[in-house]
């Protein structure tokens, strides 16, 4: 791992492999370290660089809020400290909506994109209303917000096969800062409609979707998948929110197909 200075912040990030670049993009309270399979496969043909977004991971926060276009400043000034040129940039889950952002603002960087379980619809006020019920209970007792949210990405029935990465992953979440978490939060719940971007863009979008993710809705999909002028699905029916996890190689070989066609 290697880390650049960003207004006197560090930013953490990997860079593997040599070619054509793919970037990978974590979610909300993950970090570049739930890539460490998929970078390990891709990076035998592409060079590869995952980041961990601010305030996650070994990444400092940067300001109050994190906004997906400040998160998308903060990758271009990765790429760009690396000299990348063009890329195929993945996102799971907010780093989907970091990625919607970073194809808003710097189209010309990226030859394609994949929104991995995310979606590109902004909170409505209902949804709003939560993510402040969420903030409070996160600046009152972190962990336990912690230890409800990511089992919540799974389905149920699959609780017990998963437990020891579940167990994991609220242990690394855990170990965030408060004010990454609420950064973050404030910054999702403010994100953009990104249909527009979506429905004119000319890139190939790739969406790697669960039926059984919580988190992006069924009734919605069908909306998304249909705005692209080219684009591929691969809708996963026993899958949640956790595609990297619950259906590893199904969606690593999507991804590694994707980049054929598009790189």
């Amino acid at each position: 791992m290697s880390a650049i200075k960003i207004n006197k912040k560090n930013i953490n990030y990997t860079d593997e492999g040599i070619g054509k670049v793919i970037v990978l993009l974590h979610g909300f309270t993950e970090s570049l370290k739930i890539w460490a399979g998929f970078s390990t496969q891709l990076s035998k043909k592409y060079r590869v660089i995952t980041i961990d977004l601010p305030g996650h991971g070994k990444s400092d926060c940067i300001d109050k809020v994190h906004s997906m276009e400040l998160m998308a400043d903060v990758v271009f000034t990765v790429l760009k400290r690396l000299k990348v040129g063009k890329c195929m940039m993945v996102g799971h889950s907010m780093g989907g909506y970091v990625t919607l952002a970073f194809a808003g603002k710097y189209p010309k960087l990226l030859r394609g994109f994949t929104l991995f379980h995310s979606h590109c619809f902004a909170d409505t006020s209902a949804e709003q209303g939560n993510r402040d019920r969420t903030i409070a209970i996160v600046n009152q007792d972190k962990f336990s917000y912690v230890a409800q949210f990511i089992p919540s990405l799974f389905p149920a029935e699959v609780h017990k096969k998963f437990a020891k990465v579940i167990e994991r992953l609220i242990q690394r979440a855990s170990k965030m800062e408060k004010e990454g978490v609420v950064a973050a939060l404030e910054g999702m719940k403010i994100r953009k409609d990104q249909s527009k971007l979506l429905k004119s863009t000319e890139l190939p979008v790739l969406f790697i979707l669960g039926l059984k993710d919580s988190r992006v809705p069924p009734t919605r999909i069908w909306d998304m998948i249909t705005l692209p002028k080219v684009s591929e699905t691969l809708l996963l029916r026993d899958c949640g929110h956790m595609g990297y996890i619950e259906a590893p190689e199904t969606t690593l070989e999507s991804i590694l197909a994707f980049a054929k066609k598009t790189l």
